[in-house]
Parts: C-alpha cells; structure tokens; sequence
C-alpha cells in the first residue's frame, strides 16, 4: 500500500506500512477458511487466474527503488531472493543460492546453475553481486540499503560463488538477504525498463501494467528454483495473475464475497461480514498504530515537552480499539512481523499514562501558555500541529484520528489534520517534510531493519531517518547490539528501542492481526501472498 514519487532532483525513498517476508515455505499452514479454504479443497483450477487486490497503486515497479508495500508485494511474483525463510520453523532455505556461510564479516554463497531470468538470460554469481553492489551504493539511494543490506557490504563472483565482505558484523544479514529482490541482467543495464515491466528470475512476468487500474503477470514454465525448491507446476498454479488496484475497503470486501477478487488484505470494520462469510484467511502480526513526531529545526515537535505532552494527552488503548475494530492489542516491540527475530517486550512500561492534566502542566512547564482563543502559544507561536494519517488504515484509522483531534485540541493545540492517501503521505514525509505529527505503521522483522529509520542522516542529508530522531542511547545500544551475533543481541536492541519510546521519539500504540482473505484460492502470506504458494480452487 505504499509508493513514492519523488520530488526533483531527489531519488524515490520508501513509505511503508508493511515490509514482509520476502520468502516462505510453500507448506499451507497457520491457515483457516469455509467451503473455499481449509484443508482438503474439492479440486483446483487448471490454467486459472488469480485476482489480488491492492489498495494502492505502486507507482515505479523497480524492487530496489521502493519499499511501498505494493511494490513489494508484487515484485515476489516477478523477483526471487537469494535465500528464503521457512514460515513455520524461521529456518533460513535455499532459493537463488543452495549453500551459504556465515563467518565474520565474510558470506558466501553457492549458486543455482540452472536459474534462467525472463528473457531466458542465465542468472549467475555475477548477476547477484552486480545487485549487491547497486543497493550498497548510497549515490543510488535504495531504500533497502541499512533495512535489508548493510551499509559498506561489498561483493564479488567467481564462477557459482558469490561472496559479500561486510564492514562490520550483521546480526540478521541472511533475514535481510531474504527479502531482498534479484534484478537480471536487462534489468541492472536500463532502470528505466523497471519501471512498468519485469526482470527477474521469478514465477511469473508481467505482461500488461494499467497504473490505478490493474497489473497482470503470466505464469513461467519451467519454474523449479522457488524458496526450498517450490515451483510452478504443483495444481492450482494459476496461469495468470491480475492485481487490481481497489481503494475502497468496502468495495474490496463486495468483490470478495462475489468472487471476483480471490485475495485481499481488509483491516477494518468490514471485516466482519467477511468473517461471518467464513473466507479462508491467512493471518500475520503487525504493529498498525504507530505515531511519528518530526524533530526537524522549525517543527514545534522538535519540543521534547510538545511531544510528550501530545502522548499525555491520549487514551492509547481507546485509540487502538478503535483503529484496530476491537481485534488489535498493545504494542510489544517495533519489530513484530513473523517470523520476528526478537520476542519480548520493549514498549508497554515505556508508555505514558492517559493523563490530560500533566500534559497540559507539561506545556504550561515549557512555556507553551494557553490563550484565550484555547490555542496555546510561546514567544508568539501558536501550537500548531499538522496531523496527518494514512488513509489506508481504514475506517479505523480515520476515527481514531477524530479522537487525536479532540483530545489535542482540547489540550490547546491547534490541529490541522488532514488524511492522506499512501502516495501524497509518502511525498511528504520522504520529501517535502510538511508534517508535524504522522500515522505510519512500519513493519519489519528484524529490529536491525528499522535503524535506517531511527537514526543516522535525516531526509535533507540524503537518509533515510525521516522523523530526523536523533537519541544518543538508542545509537549506542544498536552498536553493541551489532556486534553480537543474531539473537544474542535481542536483549540489547529491545533495550534501544525503549530508548526511542521513553524519549517520546515515537509512539507506538496499537498491534494487530492482519488479515488476508481469500475466495476460491488458497496461499500463504506473511503481509503478502507468497506466489508460489498460490492454488487457484475449481
């Protein structure tokens, strides 16, 4: 559900609401459905076509240009990663590579020698390293450069071998890797060319792009070299595949019910007559309420006191009922999406408590004075806050923002809220940063993932840190957790995280489950489908 375009002179950088797994087993599991899902279907489709539906358009295709949800999602069916993870046991599989190691600050990886791209192009070490090098190359500002990549990795080839020297110890470099799309040749020589096409080594090649309408990828014959060997030629593969792009969450839930959209993720109150309908669904965690505060010069959230005041003055649990439609919880980490790579829980006694009259003393201690036309105000500023939130967390998310509203307006602030759909939101938080205060649920898996984003170099000096946070005891415990290896750092970035939370960074206030649901198909998602996991039902 996310896209970016750029503003001049700037390359894309991401929005995202969901950065899922880029892989998974192809074992239908953690599943459940009426008549057209379960276990046991009557019979699949043969030659099928498949319709998911995606909220938002997304934009440039290239897989390395954007982490809007969107793209990621439709960039699995075109685009493989170098390795997978097994959805039921988080176990890194094979995929482009059959073999790899891990020691120090040297990967290295054996590769398939029978992987042939769309074009009919062989896949090679080569290939592989050539991609390492474009994300790892900050001039060419991929969002997945320090998310999915990190930042120094060099890589080169030697016939089947590829290997990666790394500048320093990466924790969750294999889970990273797994997310991360292969570009072919074509692909890697002319950008421009991925923009409204496909080059890939993956199941599918799209054949037709209808920007705000509807994408269509045809199936590859042939496909074997899937996430741990899955392919294209197990029943119900469908032939085709259209991904239209629907907004409306009512109107994808009608096609749902009528058929005519076999797959879609629905977050709000529509899911109940969904539920009711007894749809086979997939479900996978996520956080989904999660408040930013720009801390740029010139923001009155650049305040300490501002944006603790803003948290004070909040029921967080009402507000995440109420965005969530009653089937969300509290927020346990920042990094939930499953397979997480640390449990635990390094929010919940970080959170302020609902408390309207210490945020008002809150203020009044800095200096912000209430007026007599109830706004406050210092050194002749008003508190004015833009507020603004993602259409795309539904229904829900609109109500929960008219509660922000009124509690922050009876606080004494002046709120300028406005909803913005995924691409306006995304140029302005990544662009033009107009925004004070903004709801944008990020996901990802692992907590080294989200460093980009919390710290080091604000948008205006070419990264990634869009809230320009800067707190010196969350870098510090992201560089010991660094340099321990995988899960023997959870501890250590669980603690950084709280870091962020208790210095009112950001607030996280709502986990949910998010459900996709199908009609006459089975699959797998972990925040989207898994391509090759998809049957098409007769």
């Amino acid at each position: 559900m996310r896209r970016l375009t750029s503003p001049p002179g700037r390359a894309a950088r991401p929005a995202v609401l969901l950065l899922a797994l880029a892989a998974a087993s192809t074992t239908l599991a953690a599943c459940s459905g009426g008549d057209d899902g379960g276990t046991g279907p009557a019979s699949y489709a043969t030659d099928g076509t498949f319709t998911l539906a995606v909220a938002t358009d997304p934009g440039a295709l290239d897989p390395h240009a954007s982490a809007a949800s969107a793209v990621v999602t439709m960039s699995r069916f075109a685009y493989d990663s170098l390795v997978g993870v097994d959805a039921d046991s988080a176990e890194i599989v094979p995929s482009l590579a059959t073999e790899w190691t891990v020691a120090g600050t040297t990967a290295t990886f054996t590769l398939r020698d029978d992987v042939t791209c769309s074009d009919g192009e062989p896949f090679t070490a080569q290939t592989a390293a050539a991609n390492i090098t474009y994300v790892a190359d900050p001039a060419n500002e991929s969002p997945y450069l320090g998310a999915y990549l990190p930042a120094g990795v060099t890589a080169s080839a030697d016939g089947d071998t590829l290997t990666l020297e790394l500048a320093a110890p990466a924790p969750f470099l294999l889970e990273g890797l797994s997310n991360l799309a292969m570009v072919c040749d074509a692909g890697l020589a002319d950008r421009d060319l991925l923009a409204a096409a496909t080059a890939g080594t993956g199941p599918f090649v799209l054949q037709e792009a209808v920007p705000d309408d509807h994408y269509t990828y045809t199936v590859r014959e042939g496909y074997v070299w899937g996430p741990d060997g899955a392919g294209t030629v197990e029943p119900g593969t469908p032939a085709t595949v259209s991904v239209r792009v629907v907004a409306n969450e009512t109107t994808v839930a009608n096609l749902l019910l009528s058929g005519e959209v076999n797959a879609a993720q629905v977050i709000g109150p529509d899911t109940e007559r969904l539920d009711a309908a007894g749809l086979y669904t997939v479900e996978s965690a996520s956080v989904l309420g999660e408040q930013w505060y720009n801390h740029a010069e010139g923001h009155v959230t650049a305040d300490p006191a501002v944006r603790a005041a803003l948290a004070q003055a909040l029921d967080l649990d009402e507000l995440g009922q109420v965005l969530t439609s009653g089937k969300g919880g509290p927020p346990t980490t920042l990094a939930t999406v499953s397979p997480a790579a640390c449990t635990g829980d390094s929010i919940t006694a970080a959170l302020p408590d609902h408390d309207p009259a210490a945020a008002a003393a809150t203020l009044d201690a800095a200096g912000w004075t209430l007026g007599a036309d109830g706004v406050r105000a210092k050194d002749g500023e008003p508190l004015t806050v833009t507020f603004l939130h993602d259409t795309g967390l539904g229904t829900g998310g609109g109500s929960a923002a008219e509660l922000a509203t009124a509690a922050w307006t009876e606080l004494g602030v002046d709120v300028q809220v406005s909803g913005k759909n995924t691409t306006e939101l995304s140029e302005i938080l990544f662009g033009s940063g107009a925004w004070d205060v903004a709801w944008e649920p990020i996901n990802v898996n692992s907590p080294d993932q989200l460093v980009g984003f919390l710290s080091g170099p604000a948008i205006a000096d070419g990264g990634s840190n869009f809230a320009a946070i800067d707190n010196a005891e969350y870098a510090d415990a992201v560089e010991r957790a660094t340099a321990m290896q995988g899960t023997e750092g959870c501890d250590t970035w669980l603690a950084a995280e709280t870091a962020l939370i208790e210095e009112t960074n950001l607030t996280a206030f709502a986990n949910s489950v998010v459900t996709v649901y199908g009609s006459g198909a089975e699959f797998l998602s972990n925040g989207s489908i898994v391509p090759t996991s998809v049957r098409v039902l007769g």
